[in-house]
C-alpha cells in the first residue's frame, strides 16, 4: 500500500501506521470513514479496498486538525502528506529555515533542540564536552 511493504498478518489499524505520515488517529479516521473493520488483516484486503485506501490517503475528507500539514507554506491549504513526499517536504522546510537564518534554522544547523528543551543534561550525544581539567601526565 503506497509503496510500503506491510506484513499480511497485521490488522488494518496497526498496519496502516507503518506508512510514513499516517498516525494512529488518522488510521482510525480512515477505517471509520471507509467502513473498514479495524481487526481485518492486511492480507485479506481486496484490490478494490486497497485502491480505496490509497485514494483516501492522497485526498482525505476529514477534520483539518487531523492533517499533518495545516496552512501549508507553499499552497496555504490544509493538506495531508505521506511516504517519500513527507521526507522531501520536511527537508525543504529545514533548508528554508536555515537559509533565512531563523532561530529554528540556526538550531537545526548546529544539531541542537529546537523547541525549548534544556540542554545541560540531554542532547550531549556527538558533541564534545570541554571541561577545565587537563589530562593526566601533562603539565
Amino acid at each position: 500500500i503506497l509503496n510500503t511493504d506491510i506484513s499480511a498478518s497485521k490488522d488494518i489499524y496497526h498496519g496502516l501506521q507503518k506508512i510514513k505520515g499516517i498516525s494512529y488517529s488518522f488510521s482510525n479516521a480512515l477505517c471509520l470513514n471507509l467502513n473498514l473493520d479495524k481487526g481485518k488483516k492486511i492480507g485479506d484486503l481486496s484490490k478494490d479496498e486497497i485502491k480505496k485506501i490509497e485514494t483516501y490517503v492522497k485526498n482525505p475528507k476529514i477534520q483539518p486538525w487531523l492533517l499533518n500539514s495545516q496552512k501549508d507554506y507553499e499552497t496555504g491549504n490544509d493538506i495531508h502528506i505521506s511516504t517519500t513526499d513527507l521526507k522531501f517536504r520536511i527537508d525543504n522546510i529545514k533548508k528554508r529555515l536555515m537559509k533565512i537564518k531563523s532561530y529554528r534554522g540556526l538550531r537545526l544547523s548546529v544539531g541542537l533542540p529546537v523547541r525549548g528543551q534544556r540542554t545541560k543534561g540531554h542532547f550531549r550525544k556527538g558533541k564534545t564536552i570541554v571541561t577545565g581539567k587537563k589530562p593526566k601526565g601533562r603539565k
